[in-house]
């Protein structure tokens, strides 16, 4: 299904974040949205996924604006991990993945056997079978966003949105989470701080700057020396990985390139 991101402005008490937005992605397309800290990324996303409603534009999902559902209807549309995570709850992983399922079920309907399947095998597909008994507040920082994305993965929409993914995870489990993200074939909105891993899982790349979609397109196109230098206010030396054949960035404060 394909996701439209149509113009869109957001404010907030009365301050502008987003002006104008406009991202396509494809069906089953993986995008990223990259710039710095400040630049919008998760402002927009909030639109996205209907906590931020925006003050001008549209968000198309397929033929249909998001915030002109009904608030089930588009949970069925789209699943999201956001940033701020649910500690203050003391539910365990079963039962924090499962209200993946909510949107599907009728008010107080009990977990179906398709329910405990799905969720199950969320949970498995994360890495996280040995923790389902385990307290969510239990867990250290990375086993909590492993767990949200078998949150989002149990809610089964077409539509995955994902602010930062890989914060909390080390080296092998940002990789793991990125690797099951692609391998889904869902059309994905990612928002990335790394830019080597938005280059080598994104089909696209979309760059916010000061609340504007500044660039868009493939990573070898969009990352560039004069992109680093503008955006992100550093030096960089931009190659081509030779194992994966993706683009590939080394930087290094704008002050060492003056002083060699």
């Amino acid at each position: 299904m394909k996701l439209t991101i149509d113009g869109v402005s957001i404010e907030i008490a009365g301050v502008p974040i987003v002006a104008g937005a406009d991202i396509a992605v494809a069906k089953g397309q993986m995008a990223g949205l990259i710039g710095p800290n400040g630049s919008g990324k998760s402002t927009l996303l909030r639109a996205v996924y209907r906590h931020l409603k925006p003050s001008g534009g549209a968000v198309w999902v397929g033929e249909e604006n998001i915030w002109e559902l009904k608030p089930r209807d588009a949970a069925r549309r789209a699943a999201a991990v956001p940033q701020e995570r649910p500690d203050e709850f003391d539910i365990n992983v079963h039962e924090l993945v499962s209200a993946g399922r909510i949107p599907h079920k009728g008010a107080f309907s009990p977990d179906n056997s398709d329910d405990l399947r799905i969720v199950a095998e969320s949970i498995e597909r994360v890495g996280m079978s040995g923790f389902v008994a385990r307290s969510f507040s239990s867990l250290s920082g990375g086993e909590k966003q492993r767990v949200l994305v078998a949150r989002a993965l149990a809610q089964s929409t077409p539509l995955l949105i994902l602010d930062e993914p890989t914060n909390h995870l080390d080296l092998r489990h940002q990789l793991d989470v990125l690797e099951l993200i692609r391998g889904l074939g869902l059309t994905t909105l990612v928002a990335l701080h790394d830019l080597n891993l938005a280059a080598s899982y994104c089909d696209r790349l979309h760059v916010m700057h000061a609340g504007r979609v500044t660039s868009s397109g493939e990573p070898e196109e969009v990352l560039t020396v004069d992109l680093l230098e503008q955006v992100f206010g550093v030096g960089g030396d931009v190659s081509t990985n030779t194992r994966t054949g993706k683009v590939n960035i080394s930087a290094y404060p704008l002050t060492s390139a003056r002083r060699a």
